[in-house]
């Protein structure tokens, strides 16, 4: 790669790097938590921390959507938007991510989040939620994923790209552009409304505090893959975006990257291996969770309870890892950015990653009243 391109690629991963550890520093100060969010509706009944999670959402889309409209960036250049609907991919690859994130207890960002502010147990997901994910990229768990849940036979091939304003536009009588911030607003302005107009919500400034600037740094991702880092491969003479490991604009999203993270640990004199954009937002919201731990004087370190205790966290993170990969995104990579995108199959799992952790929880609460 010629020398230029690799500064691009190295700027755009420092950008990711800065980005990461804004998103890291802010979901640890509003104790930002996509698993505690559904947690706290399905146990409590308490809808603080999902109004925050679907402001994160709506600022998002908004954004997103109007980087599209003003032409800045080609949301049918990214992985959540093409042609082909594996939707058995999303709704098993969703419902088992949830399943894993109530095990683990959290997300792929709440565990990175947990490993800057010390906790012993997420350094252990961590690594099984990585290693899951490597091989279920390209490893022995590739197999069920791509001849079982991505195969032909599941998926749908549609006339055109899978998002919303691609499938409406012509229906609406709008231009692709126009029918993208439409939709955008109608989607994201009635989120706004459910979140902004409920008075409790207002009552914890942590949670706006989380939704508007987590959904600002995912909006800023896409600004950054899909604009700044784009551009034309000289060899090729084909435009992609530089930094990125599916060559593709990215944004927020922590399961892939932390396969590709322990991968360029374990191929690190590999001289062709490189920081990306994915693997400098894993560590970047790993040291601005750090700092701000620190900050605060809120690190600790904290350790497994039990064998069991273990075990659980163990199972919760490979459940992770296979599950995001096979539903292409969490619930930052789906629940927020390919949502931003508007795409089918990210609405889809974001769905399905609430209804498996939501369907654990209330197993799990059957089982401690049965053992009571």
């Amino acid at each position: 790669m010629p020398e230029e391109m690799l500064a691009l690629a190295r700027t755009v991963a420092w950008w990711g790097f800065g980005l990461g550890f804004v998103f890291g520093f802010f979901a640890n100060k509003t104790n930002f938590c996509t698993m505690g969010a559904v947690s706290d509706v399905v146990n409590m009944g308490d809808w603080g921390r999902m109004r925050a999670w679907l402001l994160t959402i709506a600022v998002a889309v908004i954004g997103t959507n109007y980087l599209a409209y003003a032409g800045k960036i080609n949301l049918a250049s990214t992985i959540y938007t093409g042609q082909n609907l594996p939707w058995l991919a999303h709704v098993v690859g969703g419902l088992i991510f949830g399943v894993g994130m109530t095990l683990a207890s959290g997300c792929g960002n709440k565990t990175l989040v947990r490993v800057g502010g010390g906790n012993l147990k997420a350094v252990v997901v961590f690594i099984y939620m990585a290693y899951a994910a490597n091989v279920t990229l390209r490893g022995i768990l590739a197999v069920p994923r791509v001849e079982w849940l991505q195969a032909s036979a599941v998926t749908i091939n549609l006339p055109t790209n899978q998002t919303l304003p691609h499938l409406l536009h012509g229906s609406l009588g709008m231009t692709l552009a126009g029918a993208e911030m439409a939709i955008a607003l109608v989607l994201g302005g009635a989120l706004l409304a459910f979140v902004l107009l409920n008075r409790a919500f207002w009552e914890s400034k942590d949670n706006l505090l989380a939704g508007l600037v987590l959904g600002a740094v995912v909006v800023a991702g896409w600004y950054v893959t899909g604009k700044l880092g784009w551009a034309e491969n000289p060899e090729s003479l084909t435009e992609m975006a530089f930094g990125t490991n599916s060559k593709l604009a990215e944004s927020m999203s922590f399961i892939a990257p932390s396969g590709y993270t322990l991968e360029l640990w374990s191929l690190w004199t590999d001289k062709s291996t490189m920081v990306t954009w994915g693997i400098a937002t894993v560590f970047g919201v790993g040291m601005g969770s750090f700092l701000y731990a620190v900050a605060t004087k809120a690190f600790r370190w904290e350790h497994f309870v039990s064998a069991q205790d273990m075990f659980r966290h163990i199972i919760g993170g490979t459940l992770m890892g296979f599950g995001g990969v096979t539903a292409m995104g969490c619930t930052i990579g789906q629940g927020i950015t390919g949502f931003s995108t508007l795409s089918v199959g990210s609405i889809i799992t974001f769905f399905a990653i609430i209804a498996g952790a939501a369907a654990t929880m209330k197993y799990e609460y059957w089982r401690m009243m049965r053992e009571a």
